[in-house]
């Protein structure tokens, strides 16, 4: 394949919000995204299913419902977003956030819930990290783009930490009705007018849009495309699982309930190291290498875990080496799809490739308790191997002759000089 020439991207950087300006934005508007549209869910189960006279497998439906609504949205939000710029859709999406989750607090029947978490899909699709690191693509130099999602996925990271006690002090204090509507004007008041004024417009004109359609249409030719977007399904697919059902395997296998969640806690703390040694190390190496050895280190220690979980220190060291690849596609499959394919059509090719990949995350984890912990821990494994192989097999895309290649600026100059 060849690498398409790049393209002017969609969210000029010449508009509101440049880079450095965007990193900041984007660093806490997606830490009270995720904080509001997605953490805060866990916290607020039990009271909503005793509200609701519900089973808590019921309304965790709902989040089922959510992850499969973003996924149903990632392929046209992509192509918006490639049209049209980032800030129009990244706006809407965080008043239709605040909006559903408004909503959310005044449910009181279970279909209505399901309803509520479907429109928080569509808005997470429209507003978190798949349309933030679009747009840093489109305004971020290509040596920077790494660094600069990165930085966000950092902040971002803490989301959790910062979240599960703030609902949990708000729901004591106010109950959890109470508790959306202010996490609701939280997240209203910060991320709409954030990404109204910091965004760029993105304007593109129809034929530089008919070309960078190309783009798609390469990307879709090319076998490399296929093989990444298997190895981030598979690899998202024992993610997912290994989140969710960490601590009732360590519980099983005979460690407390505190120790469990300890250990399965490390790995949001492993993830914002293994990101940053994947971005430091992709500089010499290259993104894909270091990710498909990544995801490799993540096979051994899960697969590990089923001879080594007795002990705390046999869980512990198996924990820490899945965790420190638990957040490194978030950074790298972006990294990649930009290098390899431009940024022209980048928002939606990763589309094409975030649809699978949510529906894996959506899905595993139902997969897994079906199977014995065991069995489930081995097959995990498999996966995140079968991730790094496929990765690995990526050949590097040719490069087109010397005679095609846009000419530097300095070319340019030098040329001009000469007449």
């Amino acid at each position: 394949m060849t690498i398409p020439a790049q393209t002017a991207p969609a969210d000029s950087p010449s508009g509101r919000g440049g880079p450095r300006v965007l990193v900041a934005v984007f660093a806490v508007t997606q830490t009270i995204g995720y904080g509001v549209l997605y953490y805060t869910f866990s916290v607020l189960l039990d009271p909503i299913a005793d509200d609701l006279h519900a089973d808590r497998v019921h309304i965790t439906i709902a989040l089922t419902i959510s992850v499969l609504a973003a996924a149903a949205a990632a392929i046209p939000v992509g192509r918006r977003l490639d049209r049209r710029g980032g800030r129009g859709l990244m706006t809407v999406g965080s008043i239709l956030g605040a909006a559903a989750v408004l909503g959310w607090s005044q449910v009181t029947a279970v279909w209505q819930l399901y309803a509520i978490f479907a429109l928080i899909g569509l808005a997470g699709a429209m507003s978190l990290y798949e349309a933030a690191f679009s747009v840093l693509v489109a305004v971020a130099r290509p040596e920077r783009r790494a660094s600069a999602m990165l930085a966000v996925t950092i902040v971002g990271g803490f989301a959790s930490s910062i979240f599960f006690p703030l609902t949990g002090w708000l729901n004591e204090t106010h109950g959890w009705r109470t508790t959306l509507v202010i996490l609701a004007i939280l997240l209203g008041a910060v991320a709409i007018p954030s990404h109204l004024l910091a965004i760029p417009a993105g304007r593109r004109a129809a034929k530089t849009s008919r070309r960078d359609d190309g783009d798609v249409r390469r990307a879709l030719a090319d076998n490399g495309f296929w093989l990444l977007a298997a190895s981030f399904v598979l690899h998202s697919a024992a993610v997912a699982a290994i989140g969710v059902l960490l601590v009732t395997y360590l519980s099983e296998a005979g460690h407390t309930a505190t120790l469990a969640a300890s250990l399965a806690g490390l790995l949001g703390v492993l993830s914002v190291t293994g990101r940053l040694a994947t971005t430091a190390l992709a500089r010499r190496f290259g993104m894909p290498m270091i990710t498909a050895v990544v995801f490799a280190v993540q096979a051994i220690g899960v697969a590990a875990l089923p001879f080594l979980s007795g002990s705390v220190a046999g869980a512990a060291a198996c924990v820490t080496a899945f965790g420190l690849g638990f957040g490194v596609a978030t950074i790298a499959r972006p990294a990649i799809l930009a290098d390899r394919y431009g940024t022209g059509r980048f928002a939606t090719i990763a589309g094409m490739v975030a649809f699978p990949m949510t529906i894996a995350k959506a899905l595993s984890p139902l997969g897994a308790v079906l199977l014995h912990p065991d069995l489930f821990m081995w097959t995990a494994g498999a996966l995140c191997l079968a991730a790094a192989v496929l990765l690995a097999a990526i050949r590097s895309p040719r490069r087109p002759p010397a005679s095609q290649r846009p000419l530097s600026p300095r070319s340019v100059r030098e040329q001009h000089a000469g007449r």
